[in-house]
Order: structure tokens, then sequence, then C-alpha cells
């Protein structure tokens, strides 16, 4: 009797025995997808050069986001090809809230503008959060001749083609900027573009290229000390950051091309945790040092939600798809 217990007993341990690690490996599991979020650094991808308005936006952006979740944010530059390398390292990244993208406006140029994205804007991307809007600048350098817009159009107009302006990459948002000016003044200026706003910039104080459609941000130090000269904000009014420039829609009427950051991720990233990084953009962009930061570099804080954002994205990829179409506007 005292057998047949112990081998029933003994048989019921081995049972319950190949059955343990099946439940712990399930538990580990439950408790691995239970983990709150965030519970590591979260990095967030800047498909541009470091020192460029968006490089400025996100590391102020941070200081107050990494407060509110707890948990260390990383900026990680990846410029190239227009933003689409940084944009598509992210659409391709496990969706799970730790790798996040901030962007321009240029994500939603893009669609129309590179012929064969690696990716799916609208299937692989889900927006998190507008940022902040503001005015990208016309420049020019210091020894220029150039002190109004109407010099630009009327230099342009005698002679076609001999004026150049920079800017940060093929299908930037400041890029478009450009070809939407050309467009409405009926001038032919050579676009010139670089890796990144810092080359940019340089060549322009160099006096190597003409003009310049740099962010409000990006731009702000260098006008501030004299090393480029400012002719006019892409805004439809004038901007408290560069007091006393008028809006290039005072010569152009109707023109506009302001800039916007936001933050996207991977598609298929859970509501939730979108939802906690939203809300820590939020109160990050609450503080007071925030936006002293960003007025002086010509920003406004301009939060909206994750459905907000998804029908803004819509509309900018509609009006610049017409600019791209209506300009014939192509990239190398």
């Amino acid at each position: 009797m005292s057998n047949h217990h112990f081998s029933a007993g003994r048989r019921h341990l081995l049972h319950a025995g190949t059955v343990v690690p099946a439940s712990l490996a399930l538990a580990s599991l439950v408790a691995s997808a239970a983990e709150p979020f965030p519970s590591r650094t979260i990095r967030i991808v800047v498909p541009f050069t470091p020192g460029g308005g968006t490089d400025v936006v996100g590391r102020a952006l941070i200081v107050g986001m990494q407060k509110v979740l707890g948990q260390a944010l990383i900026i990680d530059n990846k410029p190239g090809a227009g933003t689409v390398i940084g944009t598509d390292i992210v659409a391709k990244a496990p969706a799970d809230g730790y790798t996040l993208l901030m962007t321009t406006s240029a994500i939603a140029i893009n669609d129309s503008l590179v012929k064969k994205l690696p990716y799916d804007t609208d299937k692989q991307i889900t927006e998190v959060a507008l940022i902040c809007t503001g005015p990208n600048v016309l420049v020019t350098h210091p020894g220029s001749p150039f002190r109004t817009v109407a010099d630009v159009i009327a230099a342009a107009k005698a002679a076609p083609g001999k004026l150049s302006y920079a800017s940060s990459g093929n299908g930037s948002a400041v890029h478009l900027a450009g070809e939407l000016f050309k467009a409405m003044a009926k001038v032919d200026i050579t676009h010139v573009p670089y890796r990144g706003a810092g080359p940019a910039y340089n060549d322009l104080m160099g006096g190597q290229v003409d003009l310049l459609f740099g962010t409000a941000g990006g731009a702000a130090k260098l006008v501030s000390s004299g090393k480029m000269r400012p002719l006019g904000v892409t805004s439809t009014k004038r901007v408290a950051a560069y007091k006393g420039i008028p809006a290039i829609a005072e010569t152009l009427p109707g023109y506009e091309a302001d800039v916007w950051y936001a933050l996207f991720a991977p598609a298929g990233t859970p509501t939730d945790v979108i939802q906690k990084i939203n809300a820590a953009v939020r109160t990050a962009a609450e503080t007071p040092a925030y936006r002293e930061r960003l007025a002086h570099e010509g920003l406004t804080v301009a939060v909206n939600t994750p459905a907000q954002m998804t029908q803004l994205m819509r509309s900018e990829e509609a009006r610049w798809r017409k600019v791209v179409v209506e300009g014939k506007v192509t990239i190398e």
C-alpha cells in the first residue's frame, strides 16, 4: 500500500515537474508583457545632423519627458536621404514604444517626393503628438547685396538660374519652402542640397551659396550673432523671435511654409503606450523653461492628440503633393 502510495505520489510529482517549467515560462511571458512602460531607455531617432532645429527641439523636450516617464531618453541622430534613413529605422523597429521618431513636416512631403520609399508612411508609422510649429526663415550672408525679399526676386528674374539657395537636404521641409517660393514668385533659383543644416549654414556664411531656407530654430543663433542676414519668415505673420523681419507673404501674398515638429512611433505600438508618451510630451511642453527656449528659437508650443496629429498628417501630405506635382519637383 505504501509502495503504491509512493509510486502514485512520485508519478504525481513527475507529472507536476513537467508542467512547472511551462507554467513558469508562461508566467514570465505575462510578467514581461505586463512590465510597466517605460522600464528602460527610450531612443528618439532624429533624421537630421546634430545642431539643426529638430535636434535643438528634441534635446530641450526630453529634459521634461524624462522627469515624467522616469527613464532616460536619448537622441540618436540618423541623417541622410532627406530624412528617409532615420524614418526607415523607426518604421522597421519593434512597436513597443522604445524607438520613436522626432521629425519635421518632411515626413509628409516625402510621400509624394520620393519615388520609392523603403517604407509605407501611413501603414508603418503612427502619430504620437505634434510638438511645436514655427516659420522657416530665408537668410543670406552678411556680404550679400540683398536686403529684402523683393531684391531676391528682382535679381532672380534678371538672371534666371544664376542665384542659388541651400537647404538641409533634398526633400526637406526647407527645400520645399524654396520650391514654393520659386513657383509663387515665378523665378528660377538653383537648389543646392546639403547633408544637414550645419554644412549648409557653413557654406552660406562662406558665400558659396546666395540664399538659404533654414528653420527658425536652427538659424536663430547665427542670425543674432550677425553671421547671417534674415530677409523674411515663411509664416503668414511676423514672429517675435525675428523682430522687424517681414513675412515673405508681405511681398508674395499667400506664401506660407511653416515647419512643424512631431513625434511618431512604429505602427502597431500599443495605444496605452502612445497615450503615455503623448501625456509626457504635453507635460514637458508646459514647463516655462521649455516654452522660453522655443520662443527664443521662433517656435510655438502646439501639442495635439494622436488622432489630431493623424488628421494633420493627411492634410499636409495632400498640400505638399500639390507643390511637388505643380512644381515638377524631383530629387536625384
